[in-house]
């Protein structure tokens, strides 16, 4: 294989809510001892939770078989309100991993419903976080996933509707879908500020800028990813090859035959050791020079929930 130019996408990996929720789960496991019970994936990424069960967690999606006193760790996705009361009922020792940029979308819900809107969710069907919103207050919500969702969307207070989107979502699939909800419903209303989270934004602006100068973008995630799936989209839509890969041994080289500069990019749930693997594959396949694009920094950082110490680093 010919000299090959590897560009590396600016921001990517780890948000500093992902960076929040594991740490919160090695914390507990510090703190309390193994098991600490995990309801559903803390993160979607096949590697830091396989890691994570190796250091003593134990990933659930219901509490029911979760011993009494256990302390149990609620996702970065968020909750239903169904699955607190269940938590506090059983008496366990919880931790709220939520991201707080999706808490701030619980709350926007509870104080819509509190003024009698309705609420349209923008969102994936079956999505821990759509599930955790909608649950958050009891009937009056309603899921939409596209322009057509919307066009065949029947509601009972055309009036008095609100929406919320998931924080993961394409920036630009999300504007044409509120476009079509105000087109619809004139006096629909939405949040103070935009839900779709700074590091979903901050990635998928990253391989827009990236993705006109290569000729094959590999974006580090796992398929349950949103925001990582959402990567793969924002490139091929701009006309540039994306794969999405777990790890280096899934990276196909036929993907690269042929190719002069290839863009690597990461979900916000894949650390960068991953990068790093992907990097030293494509090394293996001949003489490589890697260099970072300039993007925009991120220094955000989220404090852990009290009885657990300091916050850790944004990554």
């Amino acid at each position: 294989m010919s000299d090959l130019d590897v560009v590396l996408a600016n921001p990517r990996g780890f948000c500093a809510g992902v960076d929040r929720a594991i740490a919160i789960v090695e914390q507990a496991l510090l703190k309390f001892g193994a098991p600490i019970y995990v309801r559903h994936e803390v993160v979607h990424n096949k590697f830091v939770v396989d890691d994570l069960k190796a250091k003593g967690a134990i990933f659930v999606e219901d509490l029911a078989g979760v011993p009494p006193g256990s302390t149990v760790v609620f996702s970065a996705h968020g909750v239903p309100r169904a699955v607190r009361i269940d938590a506090e009922a059983r008496g366990f020792n919880v931790f709220d991993a939520t991201c707080p940029l999706v808490t701030k979308v619980h709350v926007e819900v509870a104080k819509m419903r509190a003024a009698g809107r309705e609420i349209v969710m923008i969102g994936h069907a079956g999505h821990p976080e759509v599930e955790g919103t909608m649950g958050q207050c009891d009937g009056g919500a309603y899921l939409v996933e596209s322009v057509a969702d919307v066009a065949a969307l029947e509601v009972t207070q055309p009036t008095r509707l609100a929406y919320v989107t998931q924080t993961t979502l394409s920036v630009d699939d999300a504007a044409d879908i509120v476009a079509a909800l105000r087109r619809r419903f004139p006096e629909i209303v939405g949040p103070k500020r935009d839900d779709i989270c700074y590091a979903t934004q901050n990635r998928q602006d990253a391989v827009k800028f990236m993705a006109p100068i290569v000729d094959v973008v590999i974006v580090v995630g796992s398929h349950n990813s949103s925001n990582s799936n959402r990567l793969r989209e924002v490139a091929a839509l701009r006309g540039t090859p994306a794969y999405m890969v777990d790890r280096a041994d899934q990276l196909d080289p036929a993907w690269i035959e042929g190719r002069k500069r290839v863009g690597v990019t990461a979900g916000a749930s894949a650390p960068e050791i991953l990068v790093a693997e992907v990097v030293a594959r494509l090394r293996s396949f001949g003489s490589v020079s890697v260099r970072e694009l300039e993007g925009t920094e991120e220094h955000v950082v989220f404090p852990l929930p009290k009885g657990l110490g300091a916050a850790r680093a944004d990554s």
